[in-house]
């Protein structure tokens, strides 16, 4: 077992520092107040975002989010002590 804690932890610090890197790597929302007024977001890279670039750091940004807290919640559990 304690094997297998060593290796979820090492996969666990590579997670932590590649959320680290991808949220860094985002770029902001300037949307800003003109998102309350009705700013338009049916524009061409409002509809195609998701094949973008930053779509892509989105999408591996939630996937890797998840497995953080996955792998946090299974590293705390009591069957590796």
């Amino acid at each position: 077992m304690a094997v297998l804690h060593t290796i979820l932890t090492i996969v666990f610090v590579i997670i932590c520092v590649a959320l680290a890197v991808l949220v860094l790597m985002q770029e902001g929302k300037s949307e800003g107040l003109g998102a309350l007024a009705g700013g338009n977001s049916d524009t061409y890279w409002g509809q195609n975002k998701a094949r973008s670039r930053e779509g892509r750091i989105e999408r591996i940004t939630r996937i890797l989010a998840a497995l953080f807290f996955i792998l946090a919640i299974v590293l705390n559990l009591k069957i590796f002590g």
